[in-house]
């Protein structure tokens, strides 16, 4: 195979859309939390050395990110910083990705009710939130703007009307959403065509072997997305870190920011399985447990391109050196079979 086909294999379309992308985005919600401006950079660096393209963050990361050198943080801080990393760079090179929904501002302060109103999927915030993403991402333009879980108090007719404006103005390219039920989504789909407004092209769940409501969206979810041709890219492929081996029954855990948080919500029975499974099979094929994880997704046929973090340019490179690794039917199976979870009815919400 020449080098020039195994480069063009290397990017797939986002569902039906024009879009191409890398078939593994780059995930930045750490930026300015576990990660400072300088490693944000060098992790950049070595994603686009490597050939990605694909950069998704949101206004409001890292909004519950500690305080910095006594800095409360309120949020449009990874933006930031990919806007300067921009700087001097081919923009047309890059697929730029962010998202808007959640409050904005210190401590969460200016939630909705309140005097500035800054949250949710109004015309009035999302214009305001676009105008901001764009001036932190120092760009015109955003490839892919989607709105960050839903909005119960805004018609969705008002919602995607401000974004086919958007796009309509050229300061959007495509649209998507992330964190919606699949009635939720076919409303959506519906209310697009009826009023001849843009439709996502993609959604992006939270989905891995461990994900609480893998059972419910593959069920639904990645049923609609199939009939209707949305991609799909999902985020926490590697739930946090619980897949990476870093995590073991009975061990400490790491030192890691996130560590806390996954013990206190992440850890049970079927977890334990799940992980010592990923870390048997990762041994048993000279594999890393990430590649492992990642894999399986990756070989789910409605998946489009994962969302993966980074805390330093050497956790990426060994996630993206094993992107040609592909477990065989027998591992997936196994693999599908210990993460078996029982369909969560109670998440048929909203």
């Amino acid at each position: 195979m020449s080098t020039e086909h195994k480069a063009a294999n290397s990017y797939v379309q986002v569902g039906k859309s024009g879009l191409w992308v890398y078939r593994v985005g780059l995930g930045t919600m750490q930026f300015g939390w576990s990660a400072d401006e300088a490693m944000s950079g060098r992790i950049l660096d070595t994603y686009v050395e490597r050939g990605g393209n694909f950069i998704d963050t949101a206004d409001c990361y890292s909004s519950w990110a500690p305080p910095m050198n006594g800095v409360v943080n309120a949020g449009g801080v990874s933006e930031e910083i990919i806007g300067r990393w921009l700087k001097g760079r081919n923009r047309y090179d890059i697929v730029l990705a962010t998202k808007a929904r959640a409050a904005m501002g210190e401590m969460f302060s200016d939630h909705r009710g309140s005097f500035r109103q800054r949250e949710g999927l109004s015309r009035r915030w999302i214009m305001q939130a676009c105008e901001d993403s764009l001036r932190r991402l120092n760009t015109d333009y955003i490839d892919l703007y989607q709105t960050h879980f839903i909005d119960p108090l805004v018609p969705i007719e008002e919602t995607l009307s401000t974004l086919t404006d958007l796009v309509r103005q050229g300061k959007v390219r495509y649209i998507g959403c992330s964190n919606y039920s699949a009635w939720r989504l076919m409303q959506s789909l519906w209310v697009a065509d009826k009023h001849h407004f843009e439709h996502f092209i993609s959604i992006q769940p939270e989905y891995s072997l461990v994900s609480p409501i893998r059972a419910d969206f593959e069920t639904e979810l990645a049923q609609v997305c199939s009939h209707y041709q949305l991609g799909v890219i999902p985020y926490s492929p590697l739930a946090g870190g619980l897949l990476t081996g870093k995590y073991r029954q009975g061990q400490p855990l790491p030192d890691s920011v996130r560590a806390d948080g996954n013990a206190q919500g992440r850890f049970s029975p079927q977890n334990w399985a799940i992980i010592e499974k990923v870390i048997e099979i990762a041994t048993q094929t000279n594999a890393k447990p990430a590649q492992v994880a990642l894999a399986w997704l990756r070989a789910k046929p409605w998946v489009t391109a994962p969302i993966v973090g980074a805390n330093t340019p050497e956790q990426l490179s060994e996630l993206l050196a094993g992107l040609d690794y592909q477990l065989s039917a027998a591992h997936l199976a196994e693999l599908d079979e210990v993460s078996n979870f029982p369909r969560p009815r109670t998440h048929l919400e909203q």
